[in-house]
């Protein structure tokens, strides 16, 4: 693999998260570097990514000898082990190179992370625990987290708003919902607009404060 160019990814840390992280961006078409510290791993995990690696990613000559300092993104996957993650964390920020994201087991790692300067934080056991509350109140079809206390979700329109045009509704000025899309009886999506006129049981798209969805299609 030749020093990184835009769009390449860096992904430490090669456990479920970062393997599955790496299969998904080489599918797209993603070049990817995934490094491990464990020889059994780097030899289940080769041929999967474009190239994998056994090093110390804590050791920032080891990180410029590779060339991740080259990278658009480097990704800390390590997400148990706390001492290492945050060892990696700090290297790869000597570097100033590459964008970094961090996987976090706890709360606690997702503050540490953000101490040190990282500003992507991934919070997959809270995002999935957050997603599934929302599904099982049946509120909401899916639930997707945008960080900094944002959501978007699909939803069912209720029968309160039914027949009424969007800028009739108070979804944004009560809620700070916005409706982004409507899906049709073919199963396609049509923008919203604000004279849009909703039915009951339509599916729609919409995006805004995660606390306030759920609220807003009760």
């Amino acid at each position: 693999m030749r020093a990184g160019e835009a769009g390449d990814v860096a992904i430490i840390g090669l456990g479920r998260f970062g393997s599955a992280m790496g299969e998904e961006l080489v599918a797209s078409g993603v070049q990817v570097l995934g490094i491990d510290k464990d020889t059994d791993v780097v030899q289940v995990m080769r041929g999967r990514f474009t190239q994998v690696v056994k090093a110390d990613a804590s050791n920032v000559e080891v990180l410029q000898q590779l060339g991740v300092d080259e990278f658009q993104t480097a990704v800390v996957a390590i997400g148990e082990n706390l001492a290492s993650s945050i060892l990696v964390a700090s290297a790869l920020l000597q570097l100033n190179g590459p964008e970094i994201w961090a996987k976090a087991a706890t709360a606690q790692q997702a503050e540490i992370f953000r101490q040190l300067g990282i500003k992507h934080v991934f919070e997959p056991e809270k995002n999935m625990g957050q997603r599934a509350a929302h599904l099982i109140t049946r509120r909401l079809s899916d639930f997707f987290d945008l960080g900094n206390g944002f959501a978007l979700a699909t939803a069912t329109v209720p029968e309160k708003v039914s027949g009424k045009l969007v800028n009739e509704t108070r979804f944004r000025s009560a809620h700070g919902v916005t409706l982004i899309g409507i899906k049709k009886e073919d199963g396609t999506w049509e923008q919203v607009l604000p004279g849009t006129r909703l039915l009951a049981g339509q599916t729609v798209l919409a995006a805004g404060p995660s606390n306030n969805l759920e609220i807003a299609f009760a």
